[in-house]
């Protein structure tokens, strides 16, 4: 058994290589071998978003607080409010983050195959975040 205490880990401002606007991240935990699920807090200033990206096994999201805006690749924005989960199937490409008014946080849950657990590609812009 593992204990990861509150406050164990550090808060981490989200990359700008990956994020667009105020975004913090909080890792949660990551499996040790042979496990490959990891799982952070992901806090989304008004209007700040992920970049678009995949993940070789999927991803998870549980809304925990605030509205939000979901997007696959070729499908609508999809608006998400606290106590939705948003199921990406592996190799979908997609971007997640706030609403323009309303900060958003969730908690992401992904495995990593061949030790990545994303990929990340091109910023969403203006006009694919407000659809």
């Amino acid at each position: 058994m593992k204990i990861i205490r509150s406050g164990e880990t550090h808060s981490m401002k989200g990359p700008e290589d990956w994020f667009t606007g105020t975004v913090r991240v909080d890792m949660l935990f990551t499996a040790e071998e042979p496990g490959r699920t990891s799982g952070s807090h992901v806090t989304f200033e008004p209007g700040a978003r992920t970049a678009w990206h995949t993940h070789p096994a999927g991803q998870t999201i549980l809304i925990t607080f605030g509205r939000g805006r979901v997007q696959r690749e070729g499908g609508p924005v999809e608006e998400v409010t606290a106590g939705d989960v948003v199921w990406f199937p592996a190799g979908e490409k997609h971007w997640h983050g706030a609403s323009a008014e309303t900060a958003m946080s969730h908690i992401a849950i992904q495995e990593s195959i061949d030790g990545s657990p994303v990929t990340w590609m091109e910023k969403v812009s203006d006009a694919d975040y407000n659809g």
